[in-house]
C-alpha cells in the first residue's frame, strides 16, 4: 500500500525552528525523488523543495538558506529542516514522492495527508 505520513508540526515564533518528518512505504522510497509542498490559505500549493535518489537537492527562493531537505534511506523517512521561521511560511505541508522528468521538472505522484506550520508570535 502506497503510503507517505507526515509529522513534526506545530505552532512557533517567528526566528524559530521545526523538523518535518516523512514516514514514506519502501516502494516508493526507493524508486522516487521525494519532495515537499506547502500551501497557504488562499495561496496555490507551491514545492518548497525536492530531492533526487541520489541526493541532489532543489529548493524555492523563498526558503533558500532556511531549509534543508534529506533523507534517510535506511529508514525510508524523509525530513524538511526549518529554521529561521517567518509567519509567511504558515501553512500546510505535504510529503510527496514523484519523479524527475523531462527538463528536470519534479512531478509528484503519491501525497501524504498534510501537517499545519503555523509561524506566529
Amino acid at each position: 500500500q502506497v503510503q507517505l505520513v507526515e509529522s513534526g508540526g506545530g505552532l512557533v515564533q517567528p526566528g524559530g525552528s521545526l523538523r518535518l518528518s516523512c514516514a514514506a512505504s519502501g516502494s516508493i522510497f526507493r524508486a522516487n525523488a521525494m519532495g515537499w509542498y506547502r500551501q497557504a490559505p488562499g495561496k496555490q500549493r507551491e514545492l518548497v523543495a525536492r530531492i533526487t535518489g541520489p541526493g541532489t537537492t532543489n529548493y524555492a527562493d523563498s526558503v533558500k538558506g532556511r531549509f534543508t531537505i534529506s533523507r534517510d534511506n535506511a529508514k525510508n523517512t524523509l525530513y524538511l529542516q526549518m529554521n529561521t521561521l517567518k509567519p509567511e511560511d504558515t501553512a500546510v505541508y505535504f510529503c510527496t514522492g514523484g519523479r524527475i522528468g523531462y527538463g528536470s521538472i519534479y512531478y509528484p505522484e503519491y501525497w501524504g495527508q498534510g501537517t499545519q506550520v503555523t509561524v506566529s508570535s
